[in-house]
């Protein structure tokens, strides 16, 4: 089927929907940095390009009608105003970024609209906002089913839940999508819990406490490990983070958090992508050509090989110093490692261990982007903005699963 990418990013609808054999026949994304990373990514030779929604008129939209089956969008959620009764969905929803979708759909009549937004969409202004939207697309000729899916249940290490909605023009399809049944996420490995090891292998060890007497197990995976405290709001006041888990930095003092740490698995994602692992030190005195590496950053089967969308072995070695003449943005380049000093300070970390913050690549695996498509845009963007393109995507594998059922409409 033919498709029309709405408020586009970086093409994670598009990557999901290609992947089940659809095609794009034009985009719309605002943000220059976005648009620049999308077509690096993706073939858009003789493709529609739009840039501002909002200033696309009804007639450029009425000229799909006909040729165009699905619209896409992760909308941005804008407050929705419901004070006194409106005249349809023209008056209850202008103003709003929703209201371009119900727009474009209005001209174009696909048989399929394909939305996503965040979980709290359901609940807003308890409900009301989504009844809108709801009644919105009604007036349009569209029945609509919706599930609550997160991106962990789909083969990536990240607890992320988005809403998604499926509008059938009535008339042309009826056969629901929802619901779908995502499989567990393949787990980031626990590196220090290893079945048939002898039971001091199995220990995990406070970095605030002391190591065991060491025997001479010369490695094989059977060095004690270490857990750190992370404040957390919570009855208990903080949550142990192991070799493998994700921190959640964004708000470090914050009073009033919870669920900062991950188990094995990174947490939502935003725009800045404050997630952070628990890592080894650099080896004293072990260079290669002028760069400082880390040791064993993680497991072969840990976080780095979960994290890989593609092939490859997932057993890069990560670089925490920068040599003299580092260039940005050369292949080489990683997030610095954070010191104890950006976290609190009875985190501080001992034997070896430090906090590190993920690379731009990592959390664009988090999304299920493969390293090619990271490649591209790496190339025609900086860091920060690599970051907040991943925080703002939608995750591939989510979208893949959706599109598989959708020729079945």
């Amino acid at each position: 089927m033919k498709f029309i990418d709405l408020f586009a990013g970086i093409g994670g609808f598009r990557l999901g929907m290609e992947s089940a054999g659809h095609e794009c026949v034009a985009f719309c994304e605002i943000d220059k940095f976005a648009r620049s990373s999308y077509k690096a990514i993706h073939y858009t030779e003789g493709e529609t390009e739009y840039h501002d929604i909002t200033s696309v008129t009804d007639e450029q939209w009425s000229k799909f009608r006909g040729t165009v089956d699905v619209i896409c969008g992760g909308f941005p959620c804008q407050a929705f105003s419901v004070a006194g009764k409106r005249k349809g969905f023209l008056d209850e929803t202008r103003g709003t970024l929703f209201f371009e979708i119900a727009r474009a759909a209005k001209q174009i009549k696909p048989r399929i609209l394909f939305l996503e937004n965040v979980k709290g969409l359901l609940s807003h202004d308890k409900g009301r906002t989504f009844g809108i939207i709801l009644n919105t697309l009604d007036e349009l000729g569209y029945d609509c089913e919706w599930q609550v899916l997160n991106s962990k249940n789909f083969g990536v290490p990240q607890n992320r839940e988005r809403v998604f909605i499926i509008g059938h023009l009535r008339g042309t399809s009826g056969r629901e999508v929802f619901p779908i049944t995502g499989k567990n996420a393949t787990a980031i490995n626990v590196i220090n819990k290893k079945d048939g090891m002898p039971r001091e292998t199995n220990r995990v060890y406070s970095s605030q406490g002391l190591s065991p007497t060491l025997n001479t197990m010369q490695g094989g995976g059977r060095e004690p490990k270490i857990a750190i405290k992370i404040k957390e709001a919570t009855k208990q006041g903080y949550a142990i983070a192991e070799q493998g888990d994700s921190i959640n930095f964004s708000l470090p003092n914050s009073k009033t958090r919870r669920g900062i740490v991950g188990k094995q698995v990174a947490q939502t994602l935003d725009t800045s992508c404050n997630q952070a692992v628990i890592v080894q030190n650099p080896l004293k005195g072990k260079t290669k050509n002028g760069w400082h590496f880390e040791q064993n950053v993680f497991d072969v089967e840990g976080l780095a090989r979960t994290l890989k969308a593609g092939g490859g072995s997932g057993n890069i070695p990560k670089i925490v110093q920068k040599p003299r003449g580092f260039n940005k943005g050369g292949e080489h380049e990683v997030a610095p490692t954070l010191s104890s000093n950006s976290w609190h300070e009875n985190n501080l970390l001992k034997s070896g261990f430090r906090i590190r913050k993920l690379t731009p690549r990592e959390c664009w695996r988090l999304q299920g982007f493969q390293d090619w498509a990271f490649d591209k845009a790496q190339d025609v963007n900086s860091n920060s903005q690599l970051y907040k393109q991943a925080g703002n995507s939608v995750t591939v594998n989510v979208i893949s699963e959706i599109a598989k059922k959708l020729e079945d409409v």
